[in-house]
């Protein structure tokens, strides 16, 4: 059974800073890209930023300059350091990991349980 933990979220005030964490657990063979993902009320969810195995970064626009995503492969976990926070930065944060169980078994893709963040005064 394979687990993805956030941790990190809360109100912080704008120009703020808060570092999320998504540690994965269970019978898990490798793990390949790890990643944040956000959706607002109202909203559809959007990837903010994704890492890979050997430390590849990809980030939303919005996010830029802002966002520091990145990962110990030894602990399995991903972390993303938020600065500058705006209010509309405001949502549940989710993390995800591409990953195989086995050896032999395919590619899936695990979802944390989403993480709330506000800004506000």
């Amino acid at each position: 059974q394979v687990q993805l933990v956030e941790s990190g979220g809360g109100l912080v005030q704008p120009g703020g800073s808060l570092r999320l964490s998504c540690a994965a657990s269970g019978s898990i063979f490798s793990i390949y890209t790890m990643g944040w993902y956000r959706q607002a009320p109202g909203k559809q969810r959007e990837l903010v930023a994704a890492i890979t195995k050997g430390g590849s970064t990809n980030y939303a626009d919005s996010v830029k300059g802002r966002f520091t995503i990145s990962r110990d492969n030894a602990k399995s976990t991903v972390y993303l350091q938020m600065n500058s926070l705006k209010p509309e930065d405001t949502a549940v944060y989710y993390c995800n990991a591409d990953l195989v169980v086995t050896i032999t078994s395919m590619l899936e893709t695990y979802w944390g349980q989403g993480t709330q963040v506000t800004v506000s005064s």
